[in-house]
Parts: structure tokens; C-alpha cells; sequence
């Protein structure tokens, strides 16, 4: 009997947009995932000294963005242990609570680039049963120096068909500061998050998506 498979869809979420339910729900459509998990990262080892918003205040808005889709479950693996916060423990964490499952790790093209500058990478390969990379229309993802650097990686990558969104969080911080129009890139809920506590209203640095 095949596992079920589980996708584990991390970030910062800062704040989480409709981007992110976009690219959640195709890789749960294409992938055949039971569920994805939402793993919020309290302290991103990559972004150490930059300005984030406060944990508390990003896990009400991935719930606020999540509870109507039953398919989408937020993560605490990451909220109940101290940083910095690698995706390799987060992996090993998630193997020993779903054993019988097959893990299956979100990430972008550009992401999978990066990948040999990760924390432990072969290590964190081995952490993960697949890759769905998800690959936007026309993108090209070359593979050839990848699999010289991390070998095994190649037979573990099923792509995801990404629609093209011009959607970041940085975008959306950046809107919300410079007081332009944001409000449709965003979930209602999470969009009556960021009004009610005025976030992003002071420049902050620019942040990955």
C-alpha cells in the first residue's frame, strides 16, 4: 500500500499572501498530497539581524490564511524549539512524527539552485522522500551541475507547473509602507491583520519571497 504524502511547505510568511495559497494548492493538486504543513520559521538562519515580524503575529496570520482549506495545516515543529531554526532538524523532527508518510519538500527553482549552499544539503536530502520544485511557465530549471554536486538529488525532484505570480512579501511590505494599494494580494484575514496593527508601515529591509 503506497503512503500517503505530506507537503512541507516552509517560510517566514511575512506576511502570508495569496501567492502562497496559489502555490500550495497546485502542489497539492499535481502532487496528490493528503495535506500540506505550513512550517512557520521563527529565526531563518539567513536572515539573522534583519528586522521580521514578531512570531506571534505571524502565526495568527498563517492560521488567518489557512483555516478555510481543511488540505492546509499549520506546523508548530519549528514554534516549540529554540533557533536558529535549519531545515534539516526541522526534516528529521518531521520524520519521527509522520513515520508512516511520505514527506515531500516544497521549494522553488530557484531554491533547488541554491541548494549545495544549505545547511548540511546531502544530509538534508537524505531528510526528504521527494522535492516538488515548483516551475513556472517558460522556466528552465538546468539540473546537470546539481546532480554532479548532490548526487541522488535528480530522481528525488517531481516538478510542480507554477502559474506566473508577481506576488512576494516583500512586494506587499513594500506597498503597505509606501501607503499604495495591497489589499487583494492578501487573504481579508490576514489583510485585516496587517490594518489593525499598522505592519509594515515603517520601511523595513527587503526580505526574500
Amino acid at each position: 500500500m503506497d503512503k500517503k504524502r505530506i507537503g512541507i511547505f516552509g517560510g517566514t510568511f511575512d506576511p502570508p499572501h495569496v501567492g502562497h495559497q496559489i502555490l500550495a494548492m497546485e502542489a497539492s493538486e499535481q502532487l496528490d498530497l493528503e495535506q500540506v504543513l505550513w512550517v512557520l520559521t521563527p529565526d531563518p538562519p539567513h536572515k539573522i539581524g534583519k528586522k521580521i515580524t514578531q512570531i506571534d503575529i505571524r502565526e495568527k496570520m498563517v492560521t488567518a490564511a489557512i483555516n478555510d482549506d481543511p488540505g492546509f495545516t499549520l506546523s508548530s515543529v519549528d514554534l516549540d524549539r529554540p533557533g536558529p531554526h535549519y531545515v534539516l532538524d526541522t526534516m528529521k523532527l518531521l520524520r519521527s512524527e509522520y513515520q508512516n508518510h511520505e514527506l515531500i519538500f516544497l521549494m522553488g527553482g530557484d531554491s533547488l539552485h541554491d541548494l549545495p549552499q544549505w545547511h548540511k544539503p546531502k544530509e538534508f536530502i537524505d531528510a526528504c522522500d521527494k522535492f516538488g520544485v515548483m516551475r513556472r511557465p517558460g522556466e528552465i530549471i538546468d539540473l546537470y551541475d546539481l546532480k554532479k554536486t548532490l548526487p541522488g538529488i535528480i530522481n528525488k525532484i517531481e516538478f510542480i507547473d507554477a502559474p506566473l505570480l508577481e506576488i512576494s512579501s516583500n512586494k506587499i511590505r513594500q506597498l503597505v509602507s509606501t501607503k499604495k494599494p495591497y489589499r487583494y494580494y492578501l487573504p481579508f484575514e490576514v489583510f485585516k491583520i496587517i490594518d489593525e496593527k499598522h505592519l509594515y508601515w515603517e520601511d523595513i529591509e527587503p526580505q526574500e519571497k
